[in-house]
């Protein structure tokens, strides 16, 4: 067992194999097992656990997938990664060298000291698609099945509307690396990984962050700057190894207990930012990604959904045309497709938020074909305002995309290059649309047998 004291952070991360245990916060914990679950289509992991005991008192941890701390008496805790990633992983992101990796935090206290962190996009949360800690990428980008290896992702992918979402700086830092320049220092022995597209920031604890797939930097930044939180760093894009779709990759890289640099899990530390800053009054997820077979029944899960005040309601609108009204809920698909199940959720005082499930449904060897789309402006849209979405599709070069604006308008058609060129400039189509009134508007794309949805707040 090796122990990490992260300085300056407030938080303890242990590497622990069964049954062996540590100390934190005045707490007893002890690691008692770990669980995986495997996806019957390529043997890649879905949800990994961890069933630990603190004090006593036995408590299951979710790993990663927009998972956040929970409180389990003295202390709230996580678990990043188990080692059942490492198995049939084509990358070591992680550094772990045990059966788990387990943080803890006082119970009640804030995950990252206040002010410190915000979110690195100017943009709503989750506005568009995002690939989060743990995910198995390869299925979800369509690219080919392998049985043998997964390309497990690490660090934190915000899909954006490329050339106009700002990146921000998410803490005070250093700028180490830019571009492919690299300050001295810096070159060996660290996770700096020069390339064209993407910047580093060093932080004052030796965090080094990574900012890649930028359409361009923030002009007069320079290589050696100290940069504070909030600050402009570039424009999101999808350069660099992006596979084609436009987004942030964002991801914290530390020393682990191993001794190894490995991704410190950030997704908590970005979610409390993003309700620090922007104080939602609800926030609706219902990711991450599902992939399953025609004839599968596949688990969808809004639990992880939050309300500011009082309990949270549910309603899943089912694309077989049932409604749930449960945070949990199933559905079986009979047809091969890209499908997105819409989940909304509601406070007491009838406050909203939506989010989107995305399942991709395959028959025989053939990935779905899957859509990509966002909008800009990201925040604060009014009534009225010219908005510019983004689309591109995957997959398919010879379809066009059609757009359900969601407010009564007729439907109109837009058509993207299929990702035939991953970095073509014009891989996506363009389409502007304003709304009158003030409301919720769910936008459906269709192209073929794939949906996916945008939602619209217009204040």
């Amino acid at each position: 067992m090796n122990l990490l004291l992260a300085a300056a952070a407030p938080f303890l991360v242990f590497d622990l194999n069964h049954k062996q245990s540590a100390e934190a916060f005045g707490a007893k914990i002890v690691l008692e097992s770990t669980h995986a679950v495997y996806d019957g289509a390529q043997g890649a992991v879905r949800e990994a656990v961890a069933t630990i005991r603190v004090d006593g008192v036995a408590a299951t941890l979710r790993c990663g997938n927009y998972e956040r701390p929970v409180v389990i008496g003295k202390v709230q805790a996580d678990c990043p990664v188990t080692g059942h990633y490492n198995l049939n992983s084509t990358t070591d992101h992680w550094g772990l060298r045990a059966d788990a990796r387990l943080r803890f935090w006082p119970a009640g206290s804030p995950l990252m000291p206040p002010g410190e962190f915000g979110y690195p996009l100017r943009q709503r949360w989750f506005l568009t698609h995002t690939q989060m800690a743990n995910e198995p990428t390869y299925v979800d980008r369509g690219e080919k099945r392998s049985r043998q290896k997964v390309y497990y992702h690490a660090g934190l992918d915000l899909g954006g509307a490329e050339t106009f979402a700002e990146v921000l700086a998410a803490t005070d830092g250093q700028v180490v690396s830019l571009g492919k320049e690299v300050l001295a220092g810096h070159e060996k022995g660290t996770p700096v990984a020069k390339r064209y597209d993407v910047i580093y920031l060093l932080d004052s604890r030796g965090w080094y962050y990574r900012y890649s797939h930028l359409h361009s930097f923030a002009p007069g930044l320079h290589l050696g700057q100290r940069v504070t939180k909030g600050q402009w760093l570039g424009t999101l894009g999808k350069e660099g190894g992006s596979g084609g779709w436009a987004h942030l990759h964002f991801e914290a890289v530390s020393r682990q207990p191993s001794g190894q640099w490995g991704t410190q899990e950030a997704f908590a530390f970005l979610w409390e930012a993003y309700l620090n800053e922007r104080k939602p009054d609800a926030v609706a997820v219902a990711r991450p990604h599902r992939y399953a077979r025609a004839g599968e029944t596949v688990q969808l899960d809004g639990s992880r959904s939050y309300v500011r005040q009082g309990k949270p309601k549910y309603t899943w609108r089912l694309s077989d045309g049932r409604r749930a009204t449960t945070a949990r809920t199933s559905i079986t698909y009979k047809q091969p497709g890209t499908y997105s199940e819409i989940l909304e959720v509601r406070d007491p005082r009838g406050n909203s938020a939506f989010d989107f499930a995305t399942v991709n449904v395959y028959s025989s060897d053939e990935d779905p074909i899957t859509i990509n789309a966002s909008y800009t402006p990201g925040l604060d849209v009014k009534a009225g305002q010219a908005i510019t979405f983004l689309v591109r599709t995957f997959g398919k070069t010879n379809g066009e995309e059609t757009w359900d604006f969601g407010d009564g308008s007729a439907r109109r058609t837009t058509q993207s290059d299929g990702n035939s060129v991953q970095l073509a400039p014009d891989g996506y189509a363009r389409i502007q649309h304003s709304y009158t009134k003030p409301g919720d508007y769910l936008v459906t794309v269709r192209n073929g047998h794939a949906t996916t949805h945008l939602w619209v707040p217009v204040r």
